[in-house]
């Protein structure tokens, strides 16, 4: 195709659009591109709002790819600074060195923060990090005639485990069903189902295999309907409870013991006081608020790095969710840790293959699939969880020690 039958073709069809004869979601298909059908998509609301979307325009993602895939109606890609935080020194179960964490955002002084945390820990020896759960969950609902049938109906899912289990794990290569936990109210049931699922955050497998299951459910206990796939007890970016108290992803740890010294020098204030602010702000005012978790900044580090590397960024919600919790050692220093109860991270599939995304895990060591199925994953959330552990370590250091405006004011404010 010529460029001037090409400039024809793109006229033409923006025209189509501005006289409702085309959807923005046939263009693709009356393009025959999807990377030119962005560009028509551009170029129309360039048109028709009087806007200029020049620096959306400029990205390497090739659309062809992910159309379908990631994205729907695409018109270019937001921009998002990337820094790295470190290095951090992380002793973990999985995962051994010192890290350069990319995290993205576009929060002054979020970077620095975590960097001054880590370097506190990395004097300190490092942070140890250990996932203790590891299972992703989908929870469908069914409405039983009364209660005393949904009391056999939940005999009946215990009793046929193994054929339920059989016929989930046929939809999927990776997924691998560990339990099935009922919650009855009344003469509805829920049914929890749990999946390991590799290197894969695993939410699209895991809603796969519940589907075919709930389908075979129905099939042979009639009198079980099942009113939604997802009965929100999984529960799925919303922050819940069920998930502090049995997991969803990965309950993952991360602990450091922080020497005097380094509390003194690096972080600039001493251990009673921030054990005061954790006691006091985390706890007691999370508290008296009604928030789940009780964490100084948890969600600023999670969702800096779920963006930089492909992760789901609504599940911010629950994967921040965190504790954090300090106390003096008999020997005068510091214990720190950090515990994340639903950590929702993946190494493969969703926004993980996405080239800037890819380079990000690559930078850690994590991109694509372990030598063991699962590894990488696992390698993450120790990352994660260390990474979350530096944050808190120097906000609350910040906080108890008055520093806090002053590093806004020095990194977070534009100066003109």
């Amino acid at each position: 195709m010529t460029q001037e039958s090409l400039e024809e073709l793109v006229n033409r069809l923006i025209e189509r659009l501005e006289r409702g004869e085309l959807r923005f979601s046939e263009l693709d298909k009356e393009a025959g591109n999807k990377n030119l059908a962005a560009l028509i998509r551009r170029r129309y609301l360039e048109k028709k709002y009087n806007v200029s979307l020049s620096a959306i325009a400029h990205t390497i993602i090739d659309f062809e790819e992910v159309v379908g895939r990631n994205i729907e109606n695409p018109i270019g890609a937001a921009q998002i600074p990337v820094g790295v935080a470190g290095p951090l020194k992380i002793v973990g179960e999985h995962v051994k060195g010192e890290f350069f964490v990319p995290m993205a955002t576009t929060e002054g002084a979020l970077v620095a923060s975590v960097s001054r945390g880590a370097k506190a820990i990395t004097l300190s020896g490092g942070a140890y990090s250990i996932v203790l759960r590891d299972a992703m969950a989908r929870a469908p609902l069914f409405k039983l005639p009364n209660a005393r049938r949904a009391k056999e109906f939940i005999d009946w899912v215990k009793q046929n485990f193994e054929e339920i289990k059989r016929v989930a794990e046929s939809k999927t290569r990776h997924g691998k069903l560990v339990s099935i936990d009922p919650f009855v109210a009344g003469n509805n049931v829920w049914l929890r189902f749990r999946f390991t699922t590799g290197d894969a955050m695993g939410m699209n497998m895991v809603t796969i295999a519940t589907d075919e299951a709930s389908r075979f459910i129905e099939e042979n206990f009639p009198d079980a309907k099942l009113v939604a796939l997802s009965g929100n007890m999984c529960t799925d970016k919303k922050p819940t409870y069920i998930n502090v108290l049995m997991g969803r992803g990965k309950t993952v740890v991360s602990e450091t013991v922080l020497k005097k010294e380094v509390v003194k020098e690096v972080l600039k204030t001493d251990i009673d006081s921030m054990i005061e602010v954790n006691v006091r702000k985390n706890m007691l005012g999370t508290s008296l608020a009604g928030g789940i978790g009780q964490n100084a900044h948890a969600a600023n580090i999670v969702a800096a790095i779920f963006i930089a590397t492909g992760q789901d960024v609504a599940q911010v919600v629950e994967s921040s969710i965190a504790y954090t919790w300090m106390e003096e050692t008999p020997e005068g220093d510091l214990y720190v840790s950090v515990t994340l109860p639903s950590l929702e991270v993946g190494t493969v599939g969703g926004g993980t293959w996405l080239p800037t995304q890819r380079e990000a895990l690559s930078l850690l060591g994590v991109q694509g699939s372990g030598e063991e199925p699962g590894l990488n994953a696992i390698r993450f959330a120790e990352i994660v969880a260390a990474t979350v552990l530096a944050g808190e370590i120097n906000l609350i250091a910040a906080i108890a020690s008055r520093e806090l405006a002053r590093a806004h004011e020095r990194l977070g404010r534009g100066k003109k």
